[in-house]
């Protein structure tokens, strides 16, 4: 779109956007004419990066497809986004400026590898030059939305190096974004009056861009400082302002996101999935603590077995955080040897938009039916259950009152029973942690946390993988979740890598041999053995193996690994540091005691059932 075009605009929003996508593509066209010339360096690069940051919080918001092509961290990203609950992952080509530069960075930069990933760019600009992208700038929804994912990225990957691999330029880049998102509120503001963005924001607002600009150096970025201060009671601002001015967004990117949140780190954040299954309708309380009370009755009973001696809880017990922390893998069904993988906790499960770690699971209540009817877990059989559910009179009761919740499916089915577990467990996922009390300003913060919390953001690169606020693979704007290659070894001797494939089982691909999904920080001081297999049995183990560069940088070959086969160089003192923040992310949970006894069943054959089951 040339020039003159953009001037014809009498939309200053839409002149503002436009102005400054055409500046990226002069930009990156100069990057062009001198690669050509063989001429290229890292000014070039580094300016291009500056118009990209002028414009970054609107394309990220508007078109991440785009986006990906003028910015990818990767050079090929399979999607698992919330949206694979209806169609399969597809593969998405990176390009553009990280890829330029780090490729740039190589002792034997490659030229055509530079060109490929320039000439992505220049088609993601083209496509954000489009009409129908640009004239969304009219909406003054769009401008409030995309805010609050700018705000969000602001705490969790715009300062953690994420997708920039110089930490030299995080700040400055900061700023300059910082500094141009405050022009764009003025004009925003002279255009939309009735939806302005409050002085009571702009005034907070300064306040972080002079914050920002005070900051010597990234190494002493104070990103708690940061976040608590400024960027929570920014998001909190937003968040009113969208629920003053009834704004309704017509963004896919906004789908998980609940507009009733007052802080980045309140539990109701983002939805993921559904605790409720069958029961999404039901908004009764008192019903659905009742179906959670059945659901905690039929986790402790062995009922749910094959032989009517294993339980949920005899992997996922309450008092163990929901997880078994006395074993690296749990005895098979049948006990032919044990399980292939270790059983993770439940707790915050439902922050996740992929079901098991590998993510072959679209949701909590398939994860229930999967492990119950498992040959090597459970080894049950669903119409069995029932049936002997059935012949439990309090269990029989409670069938027919769950299934007269469910106009749709009025008849007793095993998803009433599945549901039922997961509105059971996933209850404490209203549990908080200490660090949510220091961020949200409700207990004063404690110095070594605060230390270890800004290591894991930045020096430790912790945070490029574990977002906050649920430290998992879920990313603004909560939509996906992330698989990594860390090269997770077989034993602790580092002989070979875990022969297990992970997500490649699910959908093969070069990138996702040996991938899992990224779990939940929350909580970990209490759910080792840690990693997918077991192999580590506590924090040190774990913060030896990512400081010295994961597989790879224990002498391992994983050539699709994602974590850096470089010695992140943590000190003792910085290691204890980073695992105190760690275990301030325990949260206060509610203990769940195994019921005394178990209801009686007229089948006189299952009536030596245990309690928690005896395995």
């Amino acid at each position: 779109m040339a020039f003159t075009l953009v001037n014809e605009r009498s939309n200053e929003v839409e002149n503002l956007y436009l102005t400054r996508v055409v500046e990226l593509e002069k930009a990156l066209l100069e990057i062009d004419y001198n690669l050509a010339k063989n001429q290229l360096n890292d000014q070039h690069l580094g300016s291009a990066r500056m118009k990209l940051k002028a414009i970054d919080p609107m394309l990220r918001y508007l078109d991440p497809v785009a986006y990906k092509l003028v910015n990818g961290p990767l050079p090929v990203e399979w999607e698992t986004e919330v949206f694979e609950k209806w169609e399969p992952p597809y593969q998405r080509i990176g390009g553009g400026l990280t890829l330029m530069q780090i490729e740039f960075q190589e002792d034997q930069p490659d030229a055509k590898k530079i060109a490929e990933y320039l000439r992505l760019a220049l088609k993601g600009i083209a496509n954000l030059k489009s009409d129908s992208v640009v004239l969304t700038q009219s909406k003054p929804w769009v401008g409030h939305f995309s805010n609050r994912l700018f705000l969000l990225n602001l705490a969790s990957i715009y300062t953690t190096g994420f997708e920039n691999p110089n930490p030299e330029l995080i700040l400055p880049e900061l700023l300059l974004t910082l500094l141009k998102q405050q022009e764009y509120y003025l004009v925003f503001n002279k255009k939309f009056p009735q939806q302005a963005f409050t002085s009571q924001y702009l005034t907070l607002y300064q306040q972080s861009i002079q914050y920002v600009a005070s900051q010597k150096n990234y190494d002493e970025f104070n990103s708690f400082v940061w976040i608590k201060d400024f960027v929570n009671p920014l998001f909190a601002l937003q968040q009113e302002q969208i629920r003053t001015y009834k704004l309704i967004s017509k963004n896919l990117q906004d789908y998980s996101l609940n507009l009733e949140a007052t802080s980045i780190f309140s539990k109701n954040l983002y939805n993921g999935l559904s605790p409720k299954g069958v029961f999404q309708p039901v908004q009764d309380t008192a019903v659905l603590n009742r179906l959670a009370t059945f659901g905690r009755n039929l986790f402790f009973d062995p009922i749910m077995s094959g032989n009517l001696k294993r339980s949920c809880a005899s992997c996922h017990s309450p008092a163990m955080a929901f997880t078994d922390n006395t074993v690296a893998t749990a005895l098979q069904f049948n006990f032919n040897g044990v399980l292939p993988r270790n059983a993770p906790s439940l707790l915050n499960a439902s922050y996740n938009h992929l079901a098991m770690i590998d993510g072959h699971l679209i949701s909590l209540q398939k994860q229930v039916e999967e492990v119950s009817t498992n040959p090597i877990e459970m080894g049950g059989n669903k119409e069995l259950i029932l049936k002997y559910l059935q012949s439990v009179d309090a269990y029989k009761k409670e069938l027919a009152f769950a299934a007269k919740q469910t106009p749709s499916y009025p008849k007793p089915e095993f998803q009433h029973v599945a549901s039922a577990i997961t509105l059971f467990y996933t209850k404490h996922n209203k549990a908080v942690s200490s660090f949510d009390n220091m961020m949200n300003q409700k207990i004063a913060e404690d110095a070594l946390v605060v230390k270890g919390f800004n290591l894991f953001m930045s020096k430790s690169q912790c945070a490029t993988c574990h977002f906050l606020p649920i430290f998992n693979g879920v990313k603004p704007p909560y939509t996906n979740s992330e698989f990594e290659v860390l090269g997770t070894p077989d034993d602790t001797i580092y002989a070979s890598i875990s022969a297990d494939s992970g997500r490649y089982n699910i959908y093969p691909s070069p990138q996702s041999l040996h991938a899992f999904r990224t779990p939940t920080l929350r909580n970990i001081s209490k759910t080792a053995p840690y990693m997918h297999n077991g192999v580590f049995k506590n924090l040190n183990q774990v913060m030896e193996f990512y400081n010295n560069g994961g597989g790879v940088g224990h002498g391992l070959v994983v050539p699709n690994q994602t974590l850096s086969a470089d010695s992140i160089g943590l000190s003792n003192n910085e290691v204890l540091a980073i695992i105190a923040f760690m275990k301030s992310l325990d949260e206060e949970l509610s203990i769940d005691p195994k019921p005394a006894s178990l209801p009686i069943s007229s089948k006189k054959v299952l009536n030596s059932r245990k309690p928690g089951g005896e395995y």
